[in-house]
């Protein structure tokens, strides 16, 4: 079978030479919202395309010529869940105005959100990154260096602009730390939420996760952050210090 990379570069020189017709773009959307909700429900390995075509009522065939593969159909539907995801600076205008380190706090909060109202593309974007073999991971990865989904690039411009970030740190280092830490710290969240047991060992769940948030933000805030800083807007409004020498403790009120 051929691979993902070679299925993704049939489809871009067939769309080179015929544009897709009304009927065909429709239909192939509506395939891809019929393997996101089959893909979340089964996992990756478990999701069959045969079932997916039964249950849209076409051929298999079908799906096939559209997308190629399992994979190429499995990568679009990646694509439409990740470009679904609120960008960072799509926060609240107040939010943006207090700084780059309130807009991550402001994020952080709501990651239990993706989990309870869309958990279909959150499954996809976990199946994405760490259920896929390595030819497929190696397109997801290349798609979100070049589309930038969630904006971290300009983001990274806004903190800097705001001098809330170091000017001694390529600003490619930044984007990449933040992405990573950023991503594996909520998927740590929503592993708790979804697992509690695994972070109760010290204490609930509720009492830890504000200080949680605040200990992560510290921690980057001192990788990325300039050294004059601002403190951390807390979950009730009231403002944290958060420095490079104060690690956040749990509010008590």
């Amino acid at each position: 079978m051929n691979g993902i990379a070679t299925n993704l570069m049939e489809a871009a020189r067939n769309s080179r030479q015929h544009a897709p017709r009304p009927r065909s773009a429709a239909k192939r959307s509506r395939i891809v919202d019929a393997a996101m909700q089959h893909f979340a429900e089964n996992g990756y390995d478990a999701a069959r395309v045969g079932d997916m075509a039964a249950a849209l009522g076409i051929a298999k065939g079908s799906i096939f010529q559209h997308f190629g593969s399992k994979d190429g159909l499995f990568f679009e539907v990646y694509k439409r869940a990740v470009r679904s995801f609120p960008k960072y600076l799509d926060a609240p205008a107040e939010v943006r105005a207090a700084g780059f380190f309130d807009v991550l706090h402001y994020w952080l909060g709501r990651t239990e959100h993706m989990l309870h109202e869309d958990w279909i593309p959150y499954r996809i974007a976990l199946l994405g990154n760490y259920g896929t073999d390595l030819a497929l991971k190696r397109e997801i990865n290349r798609f979100l260096i070049a589309e930038d989904p969630y904006g971290t690039v300009v983001f990274v411009r806004f903190g800097l602009g705001r001098g809330e970030l170091r000017h001694d740190m390529d600003i490619e280092m930044i984007v990449s730390i933040l992405d990573w830490t950023m991503e594996r710290f909520q998927d740590a969240l929503l592993t708790a939420e979804l697992d509690p047991g695994l972070f109760r060992r010290q204490g609930e769940l509720p009492e830890k996760k504000e200080a949680r948030i605040l200990q992560f933000l510290a921690v980057l805030r001192r990788a990325v952050g300039a050294a004059s800083e601002a403190p951390v807007r807390s979950g009730n409004g009231r403002r944290k210090v958060a420095t490079a020498n104060l690690v956040a403790k749990p509010k008590t009120s």
